[in-house]
Order: structure tokens, then sequence, then C-alpha cells
């Protein structure tokens, strides 16, 4: 069922979501607020947009011009709802396509700044897998791999654009290795943990094309309270 939400504290912006399927998380949240941007920044990219959580939350940090592109026709439908509904629609670009096309609408080196919020885990056959295709393709590498999305990354970035991401801590030797391999530096990260005492599970990255060694290891980021409240800063977040 298609319902319209808050997008958090985010200038009253709202967001179109179906009910019987995966929505925006806090990861989404996250993200947008870890990427550096200037005011140089001039064009942004959001790989695997999804209902378009990440580039509104942009459009409320940066003049620069903000495209995304989703695979699924359906969920880039609730995007471009959602960005007419706010009025966003001359600022924030939405693209129903595989990222793998993206040769048809644009050239290499055409972005200032990458971000995706891909898939987590990888598509295997004793994956735990949501019968509706919908989360099958947010949660799995069903239609995209992270190795995909990060040689995308490099071949649409101008040299030292930056592309940011999140993942799975468990995935992050392979990840840093992959980034490097495609000639993105890694420069900042920040490890993210379900509360003060628990193991990180999750970690953010920024990443410079074809830049110089050299990375910063931000302060640790932790989302709950030990009764499941989720800590001040998270809240600040969601009242930005």
């Amino acid at each position: 069922m298609k319902v319209l939400n808050d997008l958090l504290g985010y200038n009253d912006l709202k967001i179109y979501q179906d009910t019987n399927w995966f929505r925006f998380s806090l990861d989404s949240v996250l993200l947008p607020n870890f990427v550096t941007l200037s005011k140089k920044t001039r064009n942004i990219l959001d790989l695997g947009t999804g209902n378009a959580p990440i580039p509104m939350i942009l459009s409320t940090m940066t003049e620069a011009n903000i495209y995304g592109i989703e695979i699924q026709k359906d969920v880039f439908e609730l995007a471009v709802e959602s960005i007419k509904y706010n009025k966003l629609d001359k600022k924030i670009k939405i693209i129903n396509d595989d990222m793998k096309n993206l040769d048809k609408y644009f050239d290499p080196n055409s972005f200032d700044v990458i971000i995706s919020n891909p898939p987590y885990f990888k598509l295997e056959e004793k994956s735990k897998k949501n019968e509706d295709i919908h989360k099958i393709i947010a949660r799995h590498e069903e239609t995209i791999k992270v190795e995909d999305i990060i040689r995308i990354a490099r071949k649409y970035l101008d040299n030292n654009g930056i592309f940011a991401m999140v993942h799975r801590t468990d995935r992050l030797i392979e990840i840093i290795s992959l980034l490097k391999s495609n000639n993105l530096e890694p420069k900042r990260i920040q490890f993210i943990y379900p509360k003060e005492n628990s193991k990180s599970n999750m970690f953010l990255i920024e990443c410079r094309k074809n830049g110089n060694s050299g990375l910063k290891v931000e302060r640790p980021l932790y989302i709950h309270n030990e009764d499941g409240s989720y800590l001040d800063e998270i809240n600040e977040l969601f009242r930005r």
C-alpha cells in the first residue's frame, strides 16, 4: 500500500513509500550526512537511489544538480512522485534504468560526487531471501554487485572527485581492495555500532579518485542507547 510519510525532519519533506516493499532505512540518512560537499560541488549522482531519500536529503545541503538512477520502475515512480510533491523536480532528476547503462545519459568524468547505499549481501544459493522482488533487489546483489558499482563510480567521477558509500563491516577488506584497484583512494572511514558496547556492523567510507594515500578514521558512531532508543546525535540527524 502506498503511503506518504515525513522524510524525518528534513525541511518538512515528504516521501512516498509502499508498506509492502523495502523502505528507506537509517543508512540513507547517515550517508548524505557523512559525504563531503563543498561550494564547488556541481553534479551529484546516487547509484541505486530507490525512492530517492538520499537525493532529497542532499537537496537540503547543497545547490548542486542531483541525479539518481533506479532499475525498478515502480520504485522509480515513487521517487518521481515524491520529488514532484516536494517541488524538487528542477533540482533532482531520476532515471529509470540499469546503472550499467549510464553511458546513455552521461559522459565519463561527469560528477563531482557519487554516492551509493548498495545491496549488502552476496547472492548465494544459501542466501535467506525474501520472496518479494523489491526486497531481494534492495538487500542482495541480484542486479548489481559491489564491484560493478565501484567500477561505475570510477568511470563517471571527475578527477579528484568523491565517492562515498555505506556497507557492512564484514565486507570491509574486500571493498577497500576493490576501491584501491579502481583508483578510488580511501580518505575517510567511520565505523557504525548498534550500541556502545557492541561490535561494528556497518561502516561509511569516502574516497578520492586518483587521490593520494592517507586515511582518516573518524570517531565511532553509536546508534542506540541500551534501552533501544536513538542517541541524541542520531535524533539530531533526523531533525535537520
